[in-house]
């Protein structure tokens, strides 16, 4: 008898999400955590506050296997859960044109991670939204952190971080890391978006261009063929055509079909 699917996903309310076979060649050991989560963005927005304000002193420093890039890990627990969070390198983008970049992406695309935290500097959200949507593109369990906001305040900038979260889809959390403001309430965005209380509906964006439309539409509806349990063929389908050759690599390979995205409509 089949299994009803229903049931299935039911019982999977708090599964991980994370692609653990994945995490292991990435060089993240998961033997004592529940979920994982990744911790993105620009340069010089707080992150490394953010990081510690999370972990405390459970944390260590190491390098990204294969690179001299060094990487950051820590762990936390919240409502019996245990977690790890991974430092990703401080990037403007996700095209993958640096090792950094590169190394974020990766971490993103094939990791899978459970939560991704993007940290924005809320003084400058238009500059910062620009990876924001780019990770959007990549998954749907994300929530962004608008730390500095005292800085923001400051200058007499007020964010609806309300009509913000409508607006993206995902959790938006005001924080001042510096200063401990906000911290409980990301801990519980977090816990919410890993254990799929809250459901993410991330915006996506749309292209203008006819003729990469249908290009992306084509080579969509092959990598469907190919590729069925794929959901966010999408955003493969534009880094083909840009000539992304991780993406050329993983599809030659097969390893693009191991992974198991789970796209919501807007």
């Amino acid at each position: 008898m089949k299994a009803n699917m229903k049931d299935i996903n039911k019982n999977c309310e708090t599964c991980p999400a994370h692609n653990l076979s994945n995490l292991v060649k990435l060089g993240v050991d998961m033997t004592h955590f529940d979920f994982v989560v990744a911790l993105a963005g620009n340069p010089n927005v707080g992150k490394s506050t953010v990081f510690n304000s999370l972990t405390g002193l459970k944390q260590h420093t190491g390098n990204w296997p294969g690179k001299t890039v060094g990487r950051a890990e820590g762990a936390f627990q919240y409502n019996n859960k245990r977690y790890k969070i991974v430092d990703l390198p401080g990037t403007y983008s996700l095209l993958s044109t640096s090792v950094d970049e590169e190394i974020a992406r990766d971490f993103i695309l094939f990791g899978q991670p459970d939560v991704t935290v993007i940290v924005v500097d809320a003084s400058r959200l238009e500059r910062n939204l620009n990876l924001t949507l780019q990770v959007l593109e990549i998954t749907d369990r994300v929530v962004l952190c608008l730390n500095l906001i005292d800085e923001a305040e400051r200058h007499n900038l007020k964010i609806d971080d309300r009509l913000l979260s409508k607006e993206l889809g995902i959790p938006v959390v005001k924080c001042s890391a510096r200063q401990g403001l906000g911290i409980p309430d990301l801990l519980s965005s977090i816990h919410k978006v890993a254990t799929k209380e809250f459901i993410c509906k991330p915006y996506r964006m749309t292209n203008t261009s006819k003729k990469i439309s249908n290009a992306i539409d084509d080579i969509n509806k092959k990598l469907k063929e190919q590729f069925p349990n794929l959901a966010n063929t999408r955003w493969i389908a534009l880094r083909l055509l840009e000539g992304d050759q991780n993406i050329i690599d993983a599809i030659k390979s097969g390893e693009i079909g191991k992974l198991s995205f789970v796209e919501n409509e807007n």
